[in-house]
């Protein structure tokens, strides 16, 4: 496989090890924009909270994308779970697929969760997947059954049950971390554009500890820095 060009940070005045370790502490930690902004000014940088917010929009999309191109090929089996999410004090729904090893497959904001927007959701993953599932695993909610009906995915093996789809409900809990922490959404945009890229940088730097030894948890953590310092640039930056 070729080299993957990194992103650019021509016209930035931070070096890209600086961006791209105000992202890292955004979308890793349970940090606001303004507790970051401290952080960096403790270690003598002084950056402004809305000039890391503005890196995070630049930049997070970007390094999600690196990283969903170095995963590997999504599972066949999906599990999906909808939770409502505040956003300038009404509630939406955010959507989300992972597959059985736990990995998001994608996110997204709507305002109902009815048939149309479980549809919208389904075509929205086989375009960002390239594939189908062989089994999809859902709540009880009847517009998942709907759109597969409707979408002429009828052969799909539906199982529809409320405990059975708790590696969907588990992946909600991060998000959660960072509603509080944020306060809140803004817009749906905005919240879309934020949860995208942090479905797949947060994962990236949160291996399941609790499945490894302290030696094995290490070294990982070590193979994912590499590839965060690749997908960043900065390893050929320094």
């Amino acid at each position: 496989m070729g080299s993957v060009r990194g992103p650019s940070y021509r016209g930035y005045r931070f070096p890209a090890d600086i961006i791209s370790h105000c992202v890292w502490l955004y979308h890793r930690l349970a940090l606001s924009l303004r507790d970051i902004e401290e952080l960096m000014l403790e270690r003598g940088v002084e950056v402004t909270h809305e000039t890391i917010r503005q890196w995070s929009i630049a930049f997070g999309p970007e390094y999600a994308a690196a990283l969903r191109h170095r995963r590997p090929k999504v599972g066949d089996k999906w599990y999906l779970d909808e939770v409502f999410i505040k956003i300038q004090g009404e509630y939406r729904y955010l959507w989300r697929a992972v597959d059985a090893d736990g990995d998001v497959l994608d996110v997204l904001v709507q305002s109902k969760r009815d048939t149309a927007a479980a549809r919208k959701f389904f075509k929205k993953l086989r375009k960002k997947t390239a594939s189908a599932p062989r089994v999809v695993v859902t709540d009880k909610l009847r517009s998942y059954g709907s759109a597969l009906r409707g979408l002429g995915m009828s052969s799909i093996d539906h199982r529809s049950h409320k405990g059975l789809n708790n590696r969907a409900e588990n992946s909600h809990q991060p998000t959660r971390q960072r509603e509080r922490a944020m306060k809140g959404f803004r817009s749906v945009a905005g919240a879309q554009r934020f949860l995208a890229a942090f479905s797949l940088i947060s994962p990236h730097l949160r291996p399941r500890r609790h499945l490894m030894t302290v030696r094995d948890y290490r070294d990982e953590m070590k193979d994912r820095f590499t590839v965060w310092n690749e997908v960043t640039g900065v390893s050929a930056a320094v």
